[in-house]
């Protein structure tokens, strides 16, 4: 079972961690009420395509998304895309809504937005579960590239 690789995977990294389960969410609001986290402390785990075989995990507070200018620059890069969900799954071996970067059948190289910071809450490899983790933490043992490369959330932002 994937929720059980994610985290056998945090174990062999010798991170804490709390797994929190739940039922369906229908919104960012309610998922995080459901791992007893605010919005910006659930954090998502997107894949994206550098180019053919080549993708990183990018981690995302879950009240922003990637500003792609940002996070091209960072690669060096003019072009990077979402693949498919059945691309992102023959990567990770996780269903997109379950992606993390522990346990992911191929290790990617992870980028960790620069506002992730204290305890977060991360997939957990299957649906209705999540690991709360020690974002300094997991950064260090992912050995994540820290940067800016996320904006405030259009659907998230109040005016």
């Amino acid at each position: 079972m994937s929720e059980e690789r994610a985290i056998a995977a945090a174990e062999a990294l010798g991170i804490a961690y709390a797994v929190t389960r739940h039922g369906p969410v229908r919104s960012l609001e309610e998922a995080a009420a459901a791992r007893g986290v605010e919005p910006h402390q659930l954090v998502k785990t997107m894949v994206v395509r550098v180019s053919e075989g080549d993708h990183r995990f990018v981690l995302v507070p879950g009240d922003r998304e990637i500003a792609w200018p940002k996070l091209r620059a960072l690669l060096g890069v003019n072009r990077l895309s979402m693949p498919s969900a059945e691309a992102a799954y023959d990567v990770t071996g996780y269903v997109r809504g379950t992606i993390t970067p522990l346990g992911s059948s191929t290790p990617l190289p992870v980028i960790a937005d620069a506002s992730i910071a204290g305890a977060i809450s991360i997939g957990g490899g299957a649906h209705g579960v999540a690991l709360t983790v020690d974002s300094g933490e997991l950064i260090a043992v992912l050995g994540a590239t820290v940067a800016d490369v996320t904006e405030v959330s259009g659907a998230s932002s109040t005016s």
